[in-house]
């Protein structure tokens, strides 16, 4: 049977209208950063509002790449990411596992003191003192340790865990498996659009880090992407290294907006280009316990 065309009515007229404006809006910013980190001083001069590419000038990706302290704090970056991705997912899916494991002695005196560290922390001074004390101060570790866990992702991981049917490890148990064979012989494969998805947010917030080099790194050769970027933005002079410099002597005056807006597009691009490979398994991940049956 054939099916009749469903009719557009005004309302949906109006209503893709609304979300293609706040679209435009949502991804204006994005446009106008790309856009002007191309751009010179006299093109940013003649043309106001500057809508449209009018010159391609790559004087403000010179400079940066041209840094050195760009390289290390890129390296530095790419460090925390990857090795701090990594223990947060091993750290989250251990714990999460045990807490929902029924039968642990304590189990729900331990989630209630998980779930306490939620609502009330030791404070800034205390949190400064332990990493101080530990030997942390101006170590690449000091961004890594003190965000090893999130409770939040744990207890929803805990959550996904316990909904998982019992008797996938009742048989494993028969078959001799222990916990550990358990969680990562039957849990974890069938577990991957919800492992992809929790590990894509820790490798945002890896990414993003800055809080913590912020308090504790000093140290400029192991400063993070995101205090380089914040540096350019700050104090665009005093950053950058003296063969960056040269491309300024070199080529005159230098439109300062594009080398930040140069620097704010090679600091994103990246984390952007991860996105698409773990889309599809996101998707899912974020579905996953929405609806219930």
């Amino acid at each position: 049977m054939r099916k009749k065309n469903k009719r557009v009515t005004g309302f949906d007229i109006g209503l893709y209208t609304i979300f293609g404006i706040l679209g435009l809006l949502t991804l204006y910013p994005f446009y106008y950063v790309l856009i002007v980190s191309f751009a010179n001083t006299q093109a940013s001069a003649t043309y106001s509002p500057y809508l449209y590419p009018h010159v391609f000038d790559l004087t403000g990706y010179q400079m940066i790449i041209g840094d050195i302290y760009f390289f290390k704090s890129l390296m530095t970056t790419l460090f925390v990411t990857a090795v701090g991705t990594s223990l947060n997912m091993v750290i989250s899916v251990m714990t999460a596992y045990v807490l929902s494991r029924k039968r642990l002695l304590g189990r729900k005196q331990l989630i209630v003191l998980i779930t306490f560290t939620m609502l009330f922390s030791g404070g800034l001074i205390p949190t400064y003192l332990v990493v101080s004390n530990l030997g942390l101060i101006n170590s690449i570790w000091a961004m890594i340790f003190p965000g090893m866990i999130s409770t939040y992702y744990v207890i929803i991981m805990k959550n996904y865990f316990s909904g998982l049917p019992q008797s996938l490890e009742d048989a494993a148990k028969i078959d001799g498996a222990n916990d550990l064979k358990v969680l990562y012989k039957i849990y974890l494969p069938i577990s991957k659009p919800f492992m992809a998805t929790f590990a894509l947010f820790y490798a945002v917030e890896r990414w993003n880090e800055w809080w913590n080099a912020y308090l504790y790194i000093s140290d400029k050769n192991i400063k993070p992407l995101q205090i380089y970027l914040r540096d350019i933005l700050v104090n665009f002079s005093n950053q950058l290294s003296t063969q960056a410099q040269s491309v300024v002597n070199s080529q005159g005056k230098v439109y300062v907006q594009s080398v930040q807006m140069a620097t704010i597009v090679i600091t994103m691009l990246p984390i952007m280009c991860l996105y698409p490979f773990l889309q599809k398994y996101f998707v899912k991940g974020v579905m996953i316990g929405a609806i219930k049956e």
